[in-house]
């Protein structure tokens, strides 16, 4: 994989592998990282001729100048990202973008992350533990492989629940039974889920039943990221919204999730080709 030329600012600093496909980023960008709060995101641009993509920012360093990315490699862009090597730029990287979680002491936070929907999680739990609320954090992934930033998510919760489905690491179970051992313990105030669409759409579901406001962080198929294109488009309570300006965060029991994964899944069969085409050609 080759380095791309130095068209911006946007240096690679630092990159840790948590799995064989996920990756951490420290990136030289110190006018969003003194922007950026809890819930933005950034677009990114690998190459002159990538394609635009959407990562949260996991982190940010205002004294380094610098800004945390985790990627899942699950594309060609994606994979062309991970594959840059410490001291390598990225090509384009705009932000910060999207409306900022809206944070203040509501009293108890379940914060719920999925996969790598833990890493936008982090500074959202943050955020919250310093302004006062007590936070109990539940994660979640397939096997203990796949667990990222546990030990940082730990820092700030009062209470942490990790969960695999192959009970490899933590309890054995679901995201689902993790909330709904936290929720039988003590009363929720709000919470927050964030992760793949489909288990979104089942946390919601357990939340509903218990009548907890929540919030879901989406993270959609999205282009120019400023509401022009509409590729990033969803249905909020009947009306439709778009994730890049009005989110990432919505009211997650008026979120139309069964549109989303409709919307989401359009371009496997197109992303499938793409991806073992660039496999093939680069080895």
């Amino acid at each position: 994989m080759k380095n791309y030329p130095k068209y911006s600012m946007y240096k690679i600093i630092d990159k840790t592998f948590f799995s064989d496909n996920v990756v951490k980023m420290e990136v030289e960008a110190p006018r969003i990282a003194k922007a950026r709060r809890a819930g933005h995101f950034v677009i990114v641009k690998i190459g002159e001729k990538g394609e635009r993509f959407p990562l949260t920012i996991a982190g940010a360093d205002r004294v380094k100048g610098t800004i945390t990315l985790v990627v899942q490699t699950v594309g060609v862009s994606s994979r062309k990202l991970a594959a840059l090597e410490v001291g390598a730029y990225i090509t384009d990287l705009v932000g910060p973008l999207g409306q900022a979680t809206h944070i203040e002491n509501k009293g108890t936070i379940l914060a719920c992350g999925g996969g790598v929907g833990v890493a936008p999680l982090l500074p959202i739990v943050e955020a919250y533990k310093k302004a006062g609320n007590r936070v109990i954090t539940v994660i979640a992934a397939r096997t203990k492989d796949l667990i990222i930033l546990e030990e940082q998510i730990k820092e700030f919760s009062d209470e942490l629940i990790v969960m695999t489905d192959d009970g490899s690491h933590g309890k054995k179970g679901l995201i689902t039974e993790g909330m709904e051992a936290a929720i039988a313990k003590e009363k929720i105030d709000e919470a927050m889920i964030i992760g793949p669409a489909i288990m979104m759409k089942f946390a919601a579901l357990t939340t509903k039943k218990h009548h907890i406001p929540t919030l879901a962080s989406l993270n959609t198929i999205m282009v120019d990221g400023t509401g022009m294109c509409g590729a990033c488009r969803i249905t909020v309570g009947g009306k439709t919204k778009f994730v890049c300006v009005d989110g990432p965060e919505f009211d997650a029991h008026q979120v139309d999730f069964d549109e989303m994964l409709l919307r989401l899944n359009g371009y496997k069969d197109i992303e499938k080709a793409a991806e073992r085409k660039y496999l093939e050609e680069n080895n």
